[in-house]
């Protein structure tokens, strides 16, 4: 177990490990320093993303208009009528920035299912191994939390029921991609994605500056880095 603690401290920090002093620190420090870490993260993403603009607002992550739409959004514009294709955009966005907060449980509970194994995992893996584990335990449930909320927002849209029956017989013909069949699951896909972007800036910034990110007990688990 002196070796995964090693290896936490030495991850996070990137110092030469004859700075890094073991005695005072448990495994059980080690592990819960971690989850401090990334609960914070993961709740950091989701107040980034689940508010007014959060999608909107982020060019990163802002969800267009299908590939399908395209020609249908120049030709809009083309007469004037782009307002339209505006106005889907931004319900698109503010269903997904409705459906992120319901994230935030979904997340958390993952991290307090987090074992040492999975911990390990994490720490010898890459830049993004923490939000690779939120995609892996959530993503299926994120799924179905966001899709009633995404459907609900984009029920007032009455082109996004026209788009599903068109795109739906377009599909058949072999025109577009099956995945952008369906409006409400693209959007909810988009708000996915763009939520396990936002997570992954927070991991890098955590992995690049623990310190900083430093409560109490993420204090007691880095303190020795700073002899």
């Amino acid at each position: 177990m002196r070796i995964f603690i090693f290896s936490l401290l030495l991850f996070f920090s990137g110092l030469n490990a004859h700075a890094i002093s073991l005695d005072d620190l448990s495994n059980k420090d080690a592990v819960a320093g971690l989850k401090e870490a990334l609960n914070k993260g993961a709740s950091n993403a989701v107040g980034k993303l689940g508010k007014a603009d959060g999608f909107f607002g982020n060019d990163r992550v802002k969800i267009p208009l299908p590939e399908s739409l395209t020609k249908v959004d120049e030709t809009l514009r083309r007469f004037g009528m782009g307002k339209y294709a505006d106005e889907l955009v931004l319900t698109m966005n503010r269903a997904a920035e409705a459906a992120v907060p319901e994230a935030r449980t979904l997340l958390i509970s993952a991290v307090k299912e987090m074992s040492v194994q999975d911990a390990k995992g994490i720490l010898t893996g890459g830049d993004t191994s923490a939000t690779d584990y939120f995609r892996g335990k959530t993503s299926q449930k994120l799924t179905a939390k966001f899709l009633p909320i995404v459907q609900q927002a984009t029920a007032k849209v009455g082109v996004a029921q026209k788009y599903n029956e068109l795109a739906g017989k377009a599909s058949r013909l072999g025109l577009i991609d099956e995945s952008q069949t369906n409006l409400e699951n693209y959007i909810t896909q988009k708000a996915l994605a763009g939520l396990f972007l936002m997570i992954a800036d927070e991991e890098k910034e955590i992995r690049a500056h623990p310190v900083e990110q430093a409560s109490k007990l993420l204090s007691k688990v880095f303190g020795s880095l700073l002899k």
